[in-house]
């Protein structure tokens, strides 16, 4: 029992942690609520739950010049955006969702995006909300 609560509270420190990354690294820009200035600054808000069901979604996310260029951990930035993609994305997630890694952020954020909206209009051609 013990040994649940201490997880319990462990989980609740990573989630504060990443909010507390999120409003220091991020909302600056995107703004607490995650709702950015678009279309200078994207929202984080619905779309990036469908973005993040690909391969190249995933890697997309943490090579954005924002999210790659922060001064946190991969740990920390893979923990700010899956916090992001449960907090404000939660109803467009695939079922299928599997949370970011830092390995996995930390092989995407070392080839920064010079143009995101250009890699967002090839990847997603169709979709004007990406």
């Amino acid at each position: 029992m013990l040994i649940a609560a201490l997880l319990v509270c462990a989980a609740g420190t990573v989630d504060a942690s990443a909010r507390t990354d999120y409003l220091l690294h991020c909302a600056g820009c995107h703004l607490p609520q995650g709702k950015g200035v678009p279309p200078e600054v994207p929202t984080l808000v619905g779309s990036l739950g469908r973005i993040a069901a690909s391969e190249e979604g995933r890697d997309y996310i943490a090579r954005v010049p924002g999210a790659s260029q922060a001064p946190i951990t991969d740990a920390q930035l893979a923990a700010v955006l899956n916090w992001v993609l449960l907090e404000f994305n939660s109803e467009t997630l695939p079922e299928s969702f599997r949370p970011l890694t830092a390995r996995e952020v930390g092989k995407s954020r070392s080839r920064v995006l010079s143009d995101p909206l250009k890699m967002r209009r090839t990847l997603w051609p169709d979709s004007a909300e990406y």
